[in-house]
């Protein structure tokens, strides 16, 4: 099998009620640059990236595809995903300008779409093309716990999430420019939701340490799971102290570019939730070896899913280091067998394949040139 054709496209979707905001990001669509790859045995490939919907930044990541990597794979076998991988991730003139960035969210979308051809070649989806087997993967919902919802607003969809919908844990964002307004919210929503549900909070990289250690006291109290990306990404040594100081463990990984910088927090003892995401990572090749690298440690893997669930559900099922998976619905409208939370548990996918083949309507529903 050799692969004929690499092709991109760009589709931006509306988020929930037309805005979200976290302490650091207010959107109107997420974004999906991604690629479809041919082959000349009539399989073809779909891999995606995700993005803020900014265009001129999503059109960097497709012109990576077609002038940088493009050319490195036509013509070659598919199926050898991780040894084509490495070349690009090696790629000496991309090495030099990258190693992270635009060129890996490029990169990413490349390695999924190699991976939905390997699958559909075994006529098995990918998490069984991992080797892993059927099982329930529980669903935390992050879509109702946006910064910019107003207080009625947060604490009703929480409890709707749970009471209405079978959810059994909700993620909130934090960053408000006042502490008390965090610790109200969070406060307020523990109460909806009651003691045995999962929350979790995300600060977004927003706080400093200071601030990030009293806030600590609080989230003890309210028996908050996890603290998801409380500090400025790279920040090893803050982390470090954050997690020596508080009693709520740490999550984080969605802004992380290699495995070696997994290793660095790992080795800290700065990070307890590993939140790898294949975009962000280069793809299901790199994603797999920082969930080893958790395993290996004791650490659960929790994907961020940044809506790149329809990838992140297999590797979850396909991976002994996951148990749970964020939920989050904005592109469900784009794939033939979307992601699909029941009861509180991610449905298991039965189709061959990443889960990222487009449906027919998409790219006239929402791509954009």
């Amino acid at each position: 099998m050799k692969i004929t054709a690499v092709k991109t496209f760009i589709l931006h979707v509306p988020v929930t009620r037309n805005g979200v905001s976290d302490s650091t990001h207010s959107l109107t669509h997420w974004g999906a640059p991604g690629v479809i790859i041919e082959t000349d045995a009539g399989i073809t490939g779909y891999g995606y990236s995700g993005t803020h919907a900014h265009l001129p930044s999503d059109r960097l990541i497709t012109q990576c595809i077609e002038t940088c990597f493009a050319d490195l794979v036509i013509g070659r076998n598919p199926l050898e995903v991780t040894a084509l991988w490495r070349e690009m991730e090696r790629f000496p003139p991309v090495q030099w300008v990258g190693r992270g960035g635009i060129t890996h969210l490029a990169l990413g979308a490349i390695d999924v779409a190699l991976w939905d051809i390997k699958s559909k070649t075994s006529n098995m989806p990918l998490w069984q093309e991992m080797g892993g087997k059927a099982r329930r993967i529980r669903a935390y919902n992050t879509d109702g716990g946006w910064l910019n919802w107003p207080m009625e607003t947060l604490v009703d969809d929480c409890r709707r999430l749970v009471q209405e919908d079978g959810y059994t844990g909700v993620k909130i964002k934090v960053g408000s420019p006042n502490l008390s307004t965090d610790i109200k919210r969070l406060e307020a929503v523990r109460k909806a939701i009651g003691p045995d549900v999962t929350l979790a909070v995300d600060a977004n990289g927003l706080m400093d340490l200071p601030t990030a250690m009293r806030f600590g006291k609080y989230l003890a109290d309210t028996d908050v799971m996890w603290f998801e990306e409380p500090l400025w990404y790279d920040d090893v040594i803050s982390h470090k102290r954050l997690a020596e100081s508080i009693t709520t463990p740490i999550a984080l990984g969605e802004q992380l570019y290699l495995p070696h910088n997994f290793a660095s927090f790992i080795e800290a003892g700065a990070l307890h939730y590993a939140q790898p995401d294949v975009a962000r990572l280069g793809g299901v090749t790199p994603w797999i070896q920082v969930a080893d690298m958790a395993l290996n440690y004791g650490l659960p893997v929790v994907s961020h899913v940044g809506d790149m669930m329809q990838t992140h559900i297999h590797t979850a099922i396909g991976h002994p280091s996951n148990t749970m998976l964020e939920y989050i619905p904005w592109l469900r409208e784009c794939f033939t067998d979307p992601a699909t939370v029941e009861d509180g548990y991610f449905l298991v996918p039965q189709q061959p394949g990443a889960g990222t083949t487009l449906r027919d309507d998409a790219l006239d529903r929402f791509g954009v040139a």
